[in-house]
Formats: C-alpha cells, structure tokens, sequence
C-alpha cells in the first residue's frame, strides 16, 4: 500500500484547502491511503532556536511522515497571489536536519481551493521553485484549481459539490498510480 502525506497550508479548521484535504481522504484509492499531517504546531523558523535545541517535536513529527510516504500533497491555499507564509515555513522547517534529503526525488503534488476566480493558480506556480530548490518531484500530468470556493464547501469547510468531489477524485487517481 502506497503512503501519501498530505499537508493543507491553513491553519483553520473550516479552511476550504482543510476541507479539500478531507475530502481527498474519503476518495477511494486503489493501493493507496492519505495521512494528513499537521503544520499548526511548527514555530516560526529561528536559527538561533535550531542551534540551541535542535529540530521541535513537531518539525521531528513533519519528517518522520514524510520519511514514511511515497508521496505528498500540498494542499496550498493562496494569500495576497501568494504562498501563505505558515504554509512555507513549516515546509522549510522540514527540509532542515535529516529533512532536505527526505525530499529528493520525493513526488508531490499541488492543488488548493481559493474564493477568487483564479483558484490558487500563483500559488501553486510559486510552489515550483521551492520544490525544484528541494529536488522533490513535481507531478504535474495533473492540475486543480478549486475556484469561487465559497460556493464548493460548506460553512464548517467541508467539499460539498459532486462536481469538485470528482474532479478531486480523478487528480488523486492520477498522482497515486504514478507512485
């Protein structure tokens, strides 16, 4: 059984990208599985605090699921047509350490849910530096783009819309079976 981490880049629990995370985990995959991991324990990186006590449980936590993945999915939301900085640091935390070598030749996917008309389309593009810097190994056969959110999910952040549901489904498909 393949392993896939996935991450949402908000801290919000009725987040669209939470949701679509959520939802990721209730599409059936065959011969693999998603594990959501947590960032809303990761500090703001401090070199200072590195050097002093070492990586924190939650970056130690971060890794050791990347470590035991056979893929990732970040499921990014996007902030001011950007990256949202939580979402970034908690992604260079991990590459700290034993961390950079756990994402060389690593594959990962990028999707996220926006309520602008664009979905996450510069975040997602910005994702392709970092990714490159990392030497992971950006899917790309597949892209979504989760526009005008609002009217996709609930109040409480859950995928509500057939429609998306099947558009997730099928972008999931696609990444497992090129693990």
């Amino acid at each position: 059984m393949k392993t896939i981490l996935g991450l949402s880049g908000s801290l919000r629990k009725a987040s669209f990208n939470a949701g679509l995370l959520r939802a990721a985990t209730e599409v059936a995959l065959e011969g693999a599985e998603i594990t959501i991991g947590s960032i809303r324990e990761v500090p703001l990186y401090d070199g200072d605090l590195e050097a002093a006590e070492g990586l924190p449980a939650s970056v130690k936590r971060l890794q050791d699921q990347l470590a035991n993945a056979d893929g990732l999915l970040l499921v990014t939301p996007e902030y001011n047509n950007g990256i949202p900085g939580v979402f970034k640091n908690a992604v260079d935390w991990m590459s700290r350490g034993p961390g950079l070598a756990m994402f060389l030749g690593k594959p990962v996917a990028v999707l996220g849910a926006s309520p602008g008309g664009f979905g996450t389309v510069m975040a997602q593009a910005q994702w392709l530096p970092v990714l490159r810097t990392l030497k992971a190994a950006h899917w790309s056969d597949g892209r979504m783009l989760v526009a005008r959110a609002g009217t996709h999910f609930d109040d409480q952040g859950n995928l509500t819309d057939p429609a998306t549901r099947e558009q997730l489904a099928a972008f999931l498909k696609g990444f497992a079976a090129s693990l």
